[in-house]
């Protein structure tokens, strides 16, 4: 094994190698610096007078699984400078080779550095363990914490949020650089005026991106005066829809009145269910012109002679079957109805006794058909019994109604029509939202007075008139390019290191391995 092994693939560059020797579990490189001479440390003069040497015993990176022990050669340099109060100073090797007092050489040391950054303490201890490197996990968290630095680049756009320490109890702030995506610095809390120093610190900052919260943007207008404000787009977004929301449940008195009439506007119904709706509007007045001679005592064969419809379309209509709006499929009970109608009135209930009684008159379908028609006539009877209590929730009804018609049910968009007919204020109020919201993605801010001058006499009042106090930086939210998303984005990446670390990583190593690398 000795012989295949590449000296050059063992040491870091700058190293000359005196011998190689192999134990069990190990490989021991002794090696020395090819250099003839060295700089003081103090005074920065170059000797080549040595005064002794001792063996420097350094981990580096493993071969093939197996570990690998540099011993370093130093040597001791006299100072010949005459006014030096260093007369004996140690050899330093290069940044490169091994760092001044290491027990690891630069190479493992970066490897070391990047496993505490990854993987936090205990989990890249356990990972080191089966690469062959050694390290216990207060050895990853110290380097890491030692090779942290901030961010010293100018920054120009910024954006600010919060984030738990512990949710409901404690906050953190962050700062992230928008236009380089990455996070500047973390705040121990939210406070105005701990923000307000920070910002004050760095007046360069031209533009400022946070949420609607009053907090940042008091800061920012007490430490940048100059700079521009945004309103996270987002957060826009869901006071809007939260808006809509609140007026909804400020309706709902309105609303359990207006779901009770059965007037329906074909203008509100989608194209195929006109389609629909005209043809049930054929059928009522077929219907009344049967109904009105059955009325009369004329028989069913003397109607089907006057109408010229079908013996079995005039029975129908005798019998009621056809009152429906939205037609539904034919099932193998449709020629059982009027007896399974008779045996529901007298009280029998029971989908079980239905089909056995079916059955002896010739019933050919299996009992789960005769269940389900006992389980939707049930729900039928209580929906007309407690149709004022059975109400969707107001959370429900916004759903609906900002939904696309073509993805509502039958039964979902004759409620919203009902709804929409009888509380036209609410739907002033979608129209308004929808407004707004389309301004954001559009980013057209030309309408946004007209918006705010229509919206603050609807039901979003208060939703228009939160814009106006925030009124420069929602103006900027719609214009601008910026905004808080890449923040949240880093906020996320805070909540996976924390949770690595069980919760108890402090601002100083959150920040380490956050922020980047030295």
């Amino acid at each position: 094994m000795m012989r295949n092994l590449r000296l050059s693939s063992l040491i870091p560059a700058g190293l000359v190698v005196e011998t190689i020797a192999e134990s069990e579990g190990m490989i021991a490189v002794t090696t020395r610096s090819g250099a003839p001479s060295r700089p003081c440390p103090l005074c920065r003069r170059v000797s080549s007078r040595v005064h002794s040497r001792y063996v420097r015993r350094v981990s580096d990176l493993p071969c093939t699984g197996t570990k690998v022990e540099l011993h370093l050669v130093a040597r001791r340099f006299i100072c010949d400078a005459p006014f030096c109060r260093r007369r004996i100073f140690a050899e330093r090797f290069e940044d490169g080779v091994v760092a001044e007092r290491s027990r690891r050489t630069s190479r493992l040391e970066c490897i070391v550095h990047h496993l505490g950054l990854a993987l936090g303490g205990r989990p890249a201890a356990a990972f080191a363990k089966r690469l062959m490197v050694p390290v216990s996990n207060d050895t990853l968290l110290r380097v890491v914490r030692r090779r942290a630095c901030l961010r010293t680049d100018p920054l120009k756009v910024v954006g600010v949020d919060d984030w738990a320490w512990r949710r409901n109890h404690r906050y953190g702030t962050i700062v992230c650089d928008l236009e380089r995506r990455r996070i500047v610095t973390l705040l121990p809390d939210r406070e105005i005026a701990t923000v307000e120093a920070w910002l004050a610190d760095h007046p360069e900052i031209e533009t400022v991106s946070r949420d609607r919260g009053g907090g940042y943007g008091e800061a920012t207008a007490g430490a940048l005066p100059h700079a521009i404000q945004v309103a996270d787009r987002w957060h826009l977004m869901e006071n809007a829809s939260a808006a809509f929301l609140d007026a909804v449940r400020k309706s709902m008195r309105i609303i359990r009145a207006a779901i009770g009439a059965t007037t329906i506007n074909p203008d509100l119904l989608t194209y195929a269910e006109k389609l629909q709706y005209e043809g049930y509007l054929r059928r009522e007045e077929t219907n009344a012109a049967i109904m009105k001679l059955a009325t009369a005592g004329v028989p069913i064969k003397e109607i089907v002679r006057r109408t010229g419809h079908s013996r079995k379309l005039v029975r129908q209509v005798i019998r009621g079957q056809r009152t429906d709006i939205f037609r539904v499929r034919q099932t193998s009970l449709e020629a059982w109805l009027p007896f399974l109608d008779g045996q529901w009135v007298s009280g029998c209930r029971n989908a079980s006794e239905l089909w056995r009684r079916l059955k002896t008159k010739g019933f050919r379908g299996r009992p789960g058909v005769v269940s389900e028609w006992a389980r939707r006539r049930r729900r039928a009877e209580q929906a007309s019994d407690q149709q004022l209590h059975k109400v969707p929730s107001a959370r429900t009804i916004a759903r609906l109604m900002t939904t696309a018609r073509d993805h509502l049910g039958k039964a979902d968009t004759v409620t919203i029509a009902a709804i929409e007919v009888g509380v036209p204020m609410l739907v002033e109020a979608r129209s308004l939202i929808d407004r707004f919201h389309s301004m954001i993605r559009k980013k057209g801010a030309d309408d946004l007075e007209l918006w705010i001058a229509a919206a603050s006499r609807s039901l979003v009042a208060s939703f228009a008139n939160g814009i106006v106090r925030d009124h420069a930086a929602v103006r900027a939210a719609i214009t601008e390019p910026w905004s808080n998303g890449q923040t949240e984005g880093q906020i996320t990446k805070i909540k996976l290191v924390k949770r690595q670390m069980y919760g108890r990583g402090k601002i100083d190593l959150l920040q380490a391995r956050l922020i980047g690398v030295a």
